[in-house]
């Protein structure tokens, strides 16, 4: 399997744990580290919406707290309208919110690294790939702080 396949199917595996009552959208994120393997997280959502996570937040929230922030080397995200057992559906490709940009924009600064961003179907092998700097022109993180 390529990166790409390798990253959506454990994406698609971390959409199963989505908790998303309120949109009924699930999503699954799978990060590769540095030494292969694999962080994953799912939304979730709450009542108030506003305070819902989305998958790639919560898989870089789960690395961070590892300490392993720096480590992240490519990004696979999957999503779709969930079915009647809480699966996700569908064949068009999802790419990260503006806001899951800047999150993975954080810690591919802080790694020194322009992310391979691996966007898939939750089902079928459409996949879309792109670097994190094509999803996020001129983005703004920790080098504009003087960090990094």
């Amino acid at each position: 399997m390529t990166q790409a396949e390798t990253l959506i199917a454990a994406a698609r595996a971390a959409a199963v744990h989505a908790h998303a009552p309120y949109s009924r959208f699930a999503v699954g994120a799978a990060l590769l580290m540095k030494d292969g393997s694999i962080v994953t997280g799912a939304n979730v959502e709450n009542a108030s919406y506003g305070l819902s996570l989305c998958a790639e937040t919560v898989a870089v929230a789960t690395a961070s707290a590892a300490g392993r922030i720096r480590e992240v080397v490519a990004v696979g995200v999957i999503g779709g309208a969930m079915d009647g057992t809480g699966r996700a559906t569908g064949t068009t490709p999802v790419s990260p919110c503006g806001r899951c940009r800047q999150v993975l924009n954080e810690a591919a600064q802080l790694g020194g690294v322009n992310l391979p961003v691996h966007c898939g179907s939750a089902e079928g092998d459409a996949i879309r790939s792109y670097r994190l700097s094509e999803l996020l022109p001129d983005a703004f993180g920790p080098a504009d702080l003087g960090m990094g």
